[in-house]
């Protein structure tokens, strides 16, 4: 098979490809989403296959109006009117219970839930507006690897496995959406991303923020909290200070193999780096970290060979949250010690 890209303007193109049956990835603000028609299950289940995502990992739901949900989901409580009001579209993807029979298992990874987003990118609202049909939406990317933020990066992973990928340049977020649970009487984050919990509690009061991970014999309700992610071919090692970055130089002036280091421009300008060493920038603050994080792992995937990379920690606070869950699930929890 061939994958196709396509420009902004030939989203009509790739709609019918959707609708039939083929997996055509998309753009988001977040990241690049693994298109497929959520209400065909054969075209679903090829989304496993393209990515090798485990089958109890449900898939995202993509929609292009609030009315698409409601086809699907039971009736919506004003708590997620009221979230949709403030966040769609954007980057919050809300659990959902859903009406009987509507989703197949397949999708909802055999639950009776289902995520649902609307991104904040215009040529994908237009894409899924002119399928006419909501569409699963999980990273474009193979399943453990680092998210795409970039079509090329999908293209890498993807050629040959889907129909075509609509490029629309570079991500603006770059990390997957905040995902809460609204299905249950708490709500819950199920995964950090760009929307806060003190945004989401400025909007419907307390939220629960600590669920993200489940046991090996549950089936989670959303993307990320089971299975390793976000994973370069080369261990990350997450470094928790600043100041820790001079050992972690020191150790890789010994090494006789090629180590990476990403980090903000005020620990680069600091730095001794041997010539061993690649860096790559993660910008000025958390924000510009947190955009630039999937960028730069696949980088050094792509276009280096490094063996380790050494990355900046960040306080677990506010988008420091999103953007520590990703990097420990990218270095399976590993940590420099001096």
């Amino acid at each position: 098979m061939e994958t196709k890209i396509f420009k902004p303007d030939e989203v009509e193109a790739a709609a019918q490809l959707l609708k039939q049956g083929e997996l055509v990835a998309f753009p988001t603000e977040t990241v690049y989403g693994l298109g497929a028609d959520a209400t065909n299950e054969q075209a679903a289940s090829n989304v496993y296959k393209a990515k090798g995502r485990p089958s109890d990992n449900p898939l995202i739901v993509t929609v292009s109006s609030i009315k698409m949900v409601e086809h699907y989901a039971q009736p919506l409580s004003d708590q997620v009117k009221q979230l949709m009001a403030k966040f769609w579209p954007g980057s919050l993807t809300i659990v959902l219970p859903l009406k009987p029979g509507t989703l197949s298992k397949t999708v909802t990874g055999g639950l009776d839930t289902a995520a649902f987003r609307m991104p904040k990118n215009q040529v994908t609202l237009k894409l899924i507006a002119t399928a006419g049909i909501p569409i699963v939406g999980p990273s474009a990317n193979t399943s453990g690897k680092p998210s795409p933020t970039l079509a090329k990066h999908v293209y890498h992973d993807l050629n040959g496995k889907i129909a075509g990928i609509v490029d629309d340049g570079p991500t603006q977020v770059g990390v997957e959406s905040t995902i809460i649970d609204m299905s249950t009487g708490t709500p819950t984050i199920l995964r950090p991303g760009a929307v806060t919990v003190a945004e989401l509690e400025q909007v419907i009061g307390d939220v629960k923020a600590d669920h993200h991970h489940v046991g090996a014999n549950e089936t989670p309700k959303a993307p990320g909290m089971k299975y390793k992610h976000y994973a370069p071919s080369a261990q990350v090692e997450i470094v928790d200070h600043p100041a820790d970055f001079d050992a972690a130089m020191e150790w890789a002036s010994k090494q006789n193999e090629a180590i990476g280091v990403m980090a903000t421009d005020d620990v680069l300008s600091h730095l001794s780096v041997p010539e061993n060493v690649e860096t790559y920038s993660l910008g000025k603050d958390i924000q510009s970290a947190t955009h630039l994080l999937f960028a730069g792992l696949r980088h050094f995937d792509l276009e280096s060979e490094v063996k380790i990379i050494f990355t900046e920690g960040f306080d677990s606070t506010d988008l420091g949250a999103a953007y520590m869950n990703r990097l420990d699930k990218s270095a399976g929890g590993m940590h420099f010690t001096k």
